[in-house]
């Protein structure tokens, strides 16, 4: 009985952890886009500080997924967010005592949360492979994807409450402090195998080399990334001009562009409770297939809606068409990677996913004004279900093939090791 109470606890803190770093992400998201359009009043900026927020995250990701092989996973986890939460105190410090610098200090502030934003991401990776095992890992990665959700719900509503009693700016002061309770819940989890020695400059090439060797030489992973970075265009494309489309187009108050990641993350709360239920009954494949449609019609929708009301419908329907796609693209990736090396080959692989952020941001800046957010989404949206029509059916044929060959070569490697 000992055991399993352990495992709950591990898993309380896990989640915990997670949730409180995604609900402190959804503050930042809130605020800095608001604070920025309302310092400047141009959509354009909005893009460019999009892109340089994603831009260093590119530059990170591959030496981050070296980090976290070597470290492990929950140690990294700590670090970071308590890294994290010190930039944020930096960046409210500065902002509050220099009113003028306040657009500046938000970008660079970005920029480093960018950087400390993927060693975060691979040290979730490798923790879900220390706590699940077998089946589990599905149910565990479900539970990332809900807490995701779960903080777009607790993230906006807390924002909104913070912004209404002590003003958006003090909303980065809650932020840190999520952070740093954050790391404090990983800390009793249990470690990886830690590699002492680093190793030399030539060794960390190789390893770099061997990660994007092990990517490019996998085909459905190679296809996986290629539809996420079509997602990923299309969808941050809209967020990045989330902020202006709500208020401006729309003359929305500010409370409603919280009120859309809160009515997302009150459907994810449902959705937590279903997700495990459906695993069971569905494939997959099938809730990715279901995913990539819910989100493609509703990219469409967010282009063609003429009112606030229907947009924030079509926004809810999207990032749950995403949440529905990615129970698929994250159970079905760690199935044909290689454990010892998921670090190497995830950290090119959210490179490459996350590339079109500031590619995102970029159209947005240069395109934004002259064409309008809603008709530059709704053109890549078009090309986004063009793309998944022909690429979906072959990512899936992939896997099946890939996925029959490890276990076909899995009980070999248990007779030669007995």
């Amino acid at each position: 009985m000992v055991q399993p109470a352990r495992e709950r606890a591990q898993f309380v803190l896990f989640a915990t952890g997670v949730l409180l770093g995604l609900v402190a992400e959804q503050v930042v998201m809130f605020s800095v886009p608001l604070l920025i359009f309302q310092d400047t009043k141009n959509i354009s900026v909005l893009g460019v500080s999009f892109a340089l927020e994603w831009l260093p995250g590119l530059l990170a990701f591959p030496f981050a997924g070296l980090i976290a092989d070597r470290d492990g996973g929950p140690r990294l986890f700590s670090r970071v967010n308590a890294g994290r939460a010190a930039v944020l105190v930096l960046v409210l410090t500065t902002c509050a005592a220099a009113p003028d610098a306040t657009v500046p200090a938000l970008m660079v502030g970005a920029v480093l949360m960018s950087l400390l934003m993927a060693p975060i991401r691979l040290s979730v990776e490798k923790a879900v492979l220390l706590l699940a095992k077998g089946e589990k890992i599905a149910r565990t990665q479900s539970l990332v994807q809900n807490m995701e959700l779960l903080a777009m719900a607790l993230g906006p509503a807390l924002a909104v409450l913070g912004a209404a009693y002590l003003g958006k700016l003090w909303l980065l002061g809650i932020a840190a402090g999520l952070l740093a309770l954050a790391a404090l819940c990983w800390l009793p989890l249990p470690r990886g195998e830690r590699q002492p020695n680093p190793g030399s400059v030539a060794q960390t090439v190789g390893e770099l080399r061997l990660g994007w060797s092990l990517l490019i030489h996998n085909k459905p992973v190679v296809l996986l990334v290629s539809i996420n970075f079509s997602i990923n265009l299309a969808f941050a494309t809209a967020l990045s001009v989330n902020a202006a489309v709500v208020t401006d187009v729309f003359k929305a108050p500010e409370s409603s562009f919280a009120l859309l990641n809160t009515l997302v993350g009150v459907v994810g709360l449902l959705n937590l409770m279903l997700v495990p239920t459906l695993i069971k009954k569905f494939d997959v494949k099938a809730l990715g297939v279901f995913g990539f449609a819910a989100l493609s019609v509703s990219l469409l929708g967010l282009a063609a809606a003429p009112s606030f009301a229907l947009y924030a419908t079509a926004y809810v329907a999207a990032l749950m068409g995403v949440a529905y796609f990615n129970v698929y693209n994250r159970t079905q990736r760690v199935k044909v990677i290689p454990s010892n090396h998921l670090g190497k080959v995830m950290g090119p692989f959210y490179l490459l996913n996350t590339l079109s952020y500031p590619i995102g941001g970029l159209l947005i800046a240069f395109f934004g004004n002259a064409l309008g957010p809603q008709l530059l989404v709704g053109v890549l949206s078009v090309l986004l279900a063009l793309y998944g029509l022909v690429v979906l059916p072959l990512t899936i044929r992939g896997f099946n093939v890939a996925i029959a060959a490890v276990e076909q070569e899995r009980p070999l490697a248990d007779v030669a090791g007995g």
